[in-house]
């Protein structure tokens, strides 16, 4: 799970920050799904994990802005299938409502719109009708500020007739016109449309957003200070009729057999249109229904986006390259003849494993189909079968490609058994003991790590805490100061909490949570070490494959070697038990919204869950208390709505 999250969070930034992505949508949604997949599985979710969150990170040279209301990812369908059973799940939900409920929700009626392919903005109006903000999606809750650069798209008006505080979702896109109108005469000519968009918005110069001509469509209210929409159409009228740019497809549908002929439509227009589409967004209409149904942790679940097949080309495969994980994983990936696919050169592509590639006739030299949605890394679907002849079986290496050791095959994966002298693994679980929820010591980069497992010869995790400052001073950029602080760092690593311990060691699927709860459960680290299989599953959240990873782990000889090496060099894990003091938080249920002066987001959940309150993403009629920071989102208007107790950061410290 930590290796899909890297990756999944990798890609991410590659695709919203670096505006460069590597993959496809349709590679990354596979990650994804795995990674939901095993997080279900397993009853663990890592604190970082992208599942957690709406979006992805702000860049750090635009001022940050937090929404009024959050602006909500869409899940997504890739069949009619999923369609039907999203709305046989909506019609249940009505049924059961309209059963026990004298105001009844009317049939559902569905709204359809294209999905574009672009860069989200949020658009903010004040009581006087006049644009004062705009800002990128960011987390969902906190955006980035690009007011100049949206300013310079000619079709959103700076001022429309409204006399409420409203906040009005679209997407900025490039058309094709002035992406080529652009490219003529750019010293480096845009790849695709998307990153056209997206990078003209995050031009801190906007006389350069200016330049690319930008267009955008606007489909959503989000937050709303004047009279309520009772349905979606009357939203979409709305924005029509206050001169926001809005896309001329609406559609109305009541069964599957509409919605899926609107899909096909769509599609079939997809290839003339002059911006990119990457599938069609399926809302449910009546307001009062959305607000039953409500919200998953990262989506709305009364909509949903059907997303369309990725695009698909053919190259040649020139050779497969075989690389090493922290858990000694041996891991194919394909090197392209580089193709052009929707304007992305496409050299790598990711390979399952040895099973996967046998399953699709995959062999070296072979042309291969590749496909990808909207901008990235290729999925091999299969071959070109006349171009077998002359091309060559793909076998796995006999010895580790790193430090020639001999793999093992453990079912469809090879593993790389010399955990304690092999580079990319002992590098890999370098980094990860030393990062900041594990032993949070301080200068760490996988650069030094290669340093000092080539350099001052570290073969094992306990070498770290033997090495001397004046061996660290040999080695490139390490001065006397940055030296010292190595030292420093290491030293004060030793005395570390437990939870941070045994999350350090890399246990396969423990997490950082997971790893807390073990702390709690058995107080010290000897009593984990003898923890039998039956103990570990009566734990909340632990479910067999993690205990039985649990109990495998303090079973290996080598493994307790090591720990025991960690023991004698002076690390000392504690445990310290937390005694919740009577105070009007214990046992009380809180969410927190707006940004707060004093903590952090981090900070007060942790502050709240030493008084002993259970922190809560969603207000109900079960919440106790709303804490209430500046620019407050849709939470603080349900929580007036609910009669429940608000109170700002400054009562919040009175009452503790």
């Amino acid at each position: 799970m930590k290796e899909l999250i890297d990756e999944l969070n990798k890609y991410a930034q590659e695709y919203y920050v670096l505006d460069n992505p590597s993959i496809s949508d349709k590679e990354y949604d596979k990650i994804y799904d795995k990674l939901v997949s095993l997080e279900k599985e397993t009853g663990v979710v890592i604190p970082y994990s992208p599942t957690q969150r709406v979006g992805d990170v702000v860049l750090s040279q635009f001022d940050k802005y937090t929404h009024k209301a959050n602006l909500w990812s869409l899940d997504k369908a890739q069949s009619i299938n999923e369609l039907v059973e999203w709305d046989n799940r909506n019609k249940k939900a009505v049924e059961a409502y309209n059963a026990v409920h004298s105001d009844k929700l009317p049939s559902l009626k569905y709204i359809l719109t294209k999905k574009f392919d672009g860069l989200t903005v949020n658009c903010t109006y004040n009581e006087k009708g006049v644009l004062v903000k705009a800002a990128t999606r960011g987390t969902g809750i906190i955006g980035e500020d690009v007011t100049a650069q949206v300013k310079t798209i000619k079709s959103i008006p700076l001022m429309i007739d409204n006399n409420a505080v409203i906040e009005v979702h679209g997407e900025a896109i490039m058309t094709k016109e002035a992406f080529e109108a652009y490219n003529e005469s750019a010293n480096i000519p845009l790849k695709n449309l998307r990153n056209g968009a997206a990078g003209a918005l995050r031009n801190l110069n906007a006389k350069e957003t200016a330049k690319r001509n930008l267009s955008a469509f606007f489909y959503d209210v989000g937050y709303n200070e004047g009279s309520p929409f009772k349905n979606y159409i009357e939203m979409l009228n709305f924005i029509k009729e206050k001169g926001l740019p809005m896309d001329d497809y609406v559609k109305e549908c009541t069964t599957m057999e509409e919605i899926q002929k609107e899909i096909e439509y769509v599609d079939s227009i997809r290839d003339e249109l002059n911006y990119d589409i990457d599938g069609v967004v399926i809302a449910i209409d009546d307001t009062k229904t959305r607000e039953m149904l409500g919200y998953t942790v990262k989506f709305p679940k009364w909509a949903i986006a059907f997303k369309f097949e990725a695009v698909e080309a053919t190259t040649t495969l020139l050779e497969v390259e075989w690389n090493v994980g922290r858990s000694g994983r041996v891991s194919p990936t394909a090197i392209l003849e580089p193709v052009d696919i929707g304007g992305v050169t496409v050299k790598r592509a990711t390979l399952n494993n040895i099973d996967d590639i046998k399953r699709k006739g995959v062999r070296l030299g072979c042309r291969v189909f590749v496909r990808r949605s909207n901008d990235v890394i290729p999925e091999i679907m299969g071959i070109v079968e006349e171009s077998l002849e002359g091309s060559k079986e793909i076998n796995p290496p006999e010895v580790c490609p790193y430090c020639g050791s001999e793999i093992i095959r453990e079912g469809v994966h090879y593993f790389c058994e010399n955990t304690l002298s092999c580079k990319p693994q002992l590098v890999k679980s370098i980094v990860h003991f030393a990062s900041r929820e594990a032993m949070n010591i301080a200068g760490f980069s996988e650069k030094t790590a290669e340093q000092l497992f080539e350099c001052l010869n570290i073969k094992a995790i306990s070498d770290l805490y033997k090495m001397e400052k004046e061996k660290l001073l040999n080695l490139d950029r390490f001065g006397d100061k940055k030296a010292q602080n190595l030292i420093d760092a290491l030293e004060k690593s030793k005395k570390c909490d437990l939870p941070s311990f045994i999350y350090a060691l890399g246990i396969p699927n423990v997490g950082k949570k997971t790893a807390t709860d073990l702390a709690k459960t058995f107080k010290n680290f000897d009593r984990l070490t003898k923890a039998k299989f039956e103990e570990l599953v009566m734990i909340p959240d632990i479910g067999d494959t993690v205990a039985q990873c649990i109990v495998e782990f303090f079973e290996d000889e080598k493994i307790n070697e090591s720990i025991q090496e960690l023991f004698k060099v002076g690390v000392e894990p504690y445990f310290e038990e937390t005694e919740v003091v009577e105070n009007n938080f214990n046992g009380k249920t809180v969410i927190v919204t707006g940004s707060l002066q004093k903590y952090s987001r981090s900070e007060i959940k942790e502050k709240l869950q030493q008084l002993g309150a259970k922190v809560s993403s969603s207000v109900s009629k079960k919440t106790d208390y709303v804490i209430v920071g500046e620019n407050p989102g849709s939470k603080y208007d349900k929580a007036v709505q609910l009669g429940i107790n608000i109170i700002s950061e400054e009562e919040f410290e009175k009452m503790i």
